[in-house]
């Protein structure tokens, strides 16, 4: 394969490449990226650097992975992505890139997080997203009623029903739409990414690059009709601008001096001057999306018993619970392929084993009717 024959000295991008071209075409749509973000999140450049000691600080990261609602990994899914690493490590073993494989040794897979066997089964339900947005609805509408209620609450309001149809019906991650704290390259959804005539919104994907995503009429018009309230003043205006008052400080704090400033906020609402200025405040954050989800959940469990909530078990509607809910919805109506696209996976192989539970239901169900069939 190369013309190294000293272990550890071969690059890791170029066996990666000869690997890849060992897999089925299905295989390696599914592991090419797993093995690139393994490679860049170590900055590995040769084998000397993989050890078990790699290994292990790779089974930690992914089990960070696992405790972040805006990646959408689980703990199966995090042990799936070792596995691809470790069977690449053995190719590497074979072509003489190493002297053994590293992720074999039981220290480097002791901290990958407990799997049962068990999916986790949080998702919106159709009833559930139903009835949220049937409750945004009439917050919107009591709010719209006379007498108006005053422009922020009804801004708030229409931002809340925005929030509940795009994550609802679109099936974008939270973190392609809301800034990630830490992540400058994730810094929330801007109008100049929404096609409302076009029903697409363009995201920073999982991918790590810019993808377009679906969006259905009726999150279409939610928006619509939220940004005829909010009035961005620019097209790079985030779509859910953060209502953290030291946040919109700073970025007037990047225009002004102190002195200015105070002398401007004295005299001037923060929000107005923002818009004069056209300068931007940040996104609405991962973190500010789920406590306003938390919220809402909060409030709707009062009134319906369809939706529960529980704050010591961290029971709610989650973001990432949305996505979830709308490719198990696709996916029981026997739409696969659609599911693969709404949710934007390489290939249908990756839906599917995103599913398979209900795979395993359909096969019980058939199974059932042949049997009753035949006594």
């Amino acid at each position: 394969m190369t013309e190294h024959t000293t272990p550890g000295v071969q690059p890791v991008d170029t066996v990666v490449d000869h690997y890849l071209e060992t897999l089925t075409d299905r295989s390696r749509l599914v592991v090419e990226p797993v093995l690139e973000e393994w490679r860049e999140q170590f900055a590995l450049e040769t084998f000397d650097a993989v050890d078990t000691d790699l290994c292990r600080e790779y089974s930690r990261y992914l089990n960070r992975q696992v405790d972040r609602a805006d990646r959408d990994l689980s703990a199966g899914t995090a042990r799936t992505y070792f596995a691809y690493v470790r069977a690449f490590l053995s190719f590497a073993v074979r072509e003489n890139c190493l002297d053994t494989n590293p992720a074999d040794a039981n220290r480097a897979t002791e901290l990958l997080p407990d799997d049962d066997g068990k999916r986790e089964r949080q998702f919106w339900t159709p009833a559930e997203r139903r009835v949220a947005l049937e409750y945004c609805t009439r917050r919107v509408d009591s709010a719209l009623d006379p007498p108006i209620a005053p422009s922020s609450i009804v801004r708030e309001r229409l931002r809340d029903r925005a929030i509940v149809a795009v994550l609802g019906f679109t099936g974008v991650r939270g973190a392609e739409v809301f800034a990630v704290p830490g992540d400058d390259r994730r810094d929330g959804l801007t109008w100049a990414d929404v096609d409302v005539e076009g029903n697409t919104i363009t995201v920073f994907g999982k991918s790590q690059s810019y993808q377009t995503a679906q969006l259905p009429d009726r999150a279409a018009s939610a928006l619509e009709r939220y940004r005829r309230v909010l009035e961005p003043p620019t097209e790079t205006w985030p779509v859910f601008p953060t209502n953290h008052y030291p946040s919109k400080r700073r970025a007037l704090a990047e225009a002004f001096s102190d002195e200015r400033l105070e002398t401007m906020l004295e005299r001037r609402d923060i929000d107005e001057l923002l818009r004069e200025h056209e300068l931007a405040p940040p996104s609405l954050s991962t973190n500010g999306v789920r406590s306003i989800l938390k919220r809402l959940t909060a409030r709707i469990a009062d009134e319906s018993d369809v939706i529960d909530y529980d704050e010591d078990e961290n029971v709610y509607l989650k973001p990432h619970g949305a996505r979830r809910g709308l490719g198990h919805e696709l996916y029981t109506r026997g739409s696969a392929e659609l599911a693969q696209s709404a949710l934007r996976h390489q290939s249908v192989d990756v839906t599917h084993e995103s599913y398979s539970d209900i795979q395993t239901a359909d096969v019980a169900d058939r199974v059932s009717e042949i049997l009753e069939d035949e006594s």
